[in-house]
């Protein structure tokens, strides 16, 4: 079947033809353009790995001992606190400046004095507040470069930040927050899940 076109004859079964095969080839351009630019917007195995849930084996944590794990690239420390460690917690809460975690820096259910879920157990993110340095364990109490006063907690060597070992911050630091407790639940008495809740946070 041929059509007239300008006083030339055309085949329109082969006009057809040569539409489709554009088409066919226009298709597969576009998808082997979009294909590799939609792929690159999906997060990798790594990187869902590394914004995965952590385990974390609590079993093997003395007390007074802390235990830092890795979860979504940040360090997460674990302190199993001892009783002398509870018990200091409140005969300083006047010299914090948030003490009663009024500040959403943690889940409901850490809004509490010991911040935790269980009180021997604290887990935080162990990033500073203030310019995200990481701060370092001083469990001993009065200890001579921090003071008679120190009641054993987080020092941070960046800018001089504080914490107690409930993760708060003393008045007078410049960061300005308590630090970060991220979403958890205990699996067990010795199995602690880093990164979701019981309500699926």
């Amino acid at each position: 079947m041929s059509q007239e076109v300008d006083g030339q004859k055309v085949d329109a079964r082969k006009r057809k033809f040569l539409i489709a095969a554009t088409s066919a080839v226009g298709g597969v351009a576009v998808v082997s353009v979009a294909l590799p630019l939609v792929m690159s917007m999906m997060p990798s195995a790594r990187a869902k790995a590394a914004g995965a849930p952590v385990e974390v084996d609590i079993d093997k944590i003395e007390p007074g001992m802390l235990l830092t794990v890795e979860w979504r690239g940040k360090p997460v420390w674990i302190v199993h606190r001892t009783q002398e460690m509870l018990d200091l917690l409140a005969r300083h809460e006047g010299q914090l400046i948030d003490p009663n975690s009024e500040m959403p820096q943690q889940p409901v259910y850490a809004k509490n004095a010991t911040r935790s879920i269980k009180p021997q157990y604290l887990v935080a993110v162990g990033i500073c507040t203030h310019l995200g340095c990481s701060p370092t364990f001083r469990k001993e109490i009065g200890a001579s470069d921090l003071g008679s006063d120190w009641p054993g907690g987080f020092f941070c060597p960046c800018h001089g930040s504080r914490f107690d070992l409930a993760a708060r911050v003393f008045k007078g630091a410049p960061a300005p927050t308590n630090l970060v407790i991220p979403p958890h639940q205990y699996l067990s008495d010795a199995r602690l899940l880093i990164g979701v809740d019981a309500k699926g946070a």
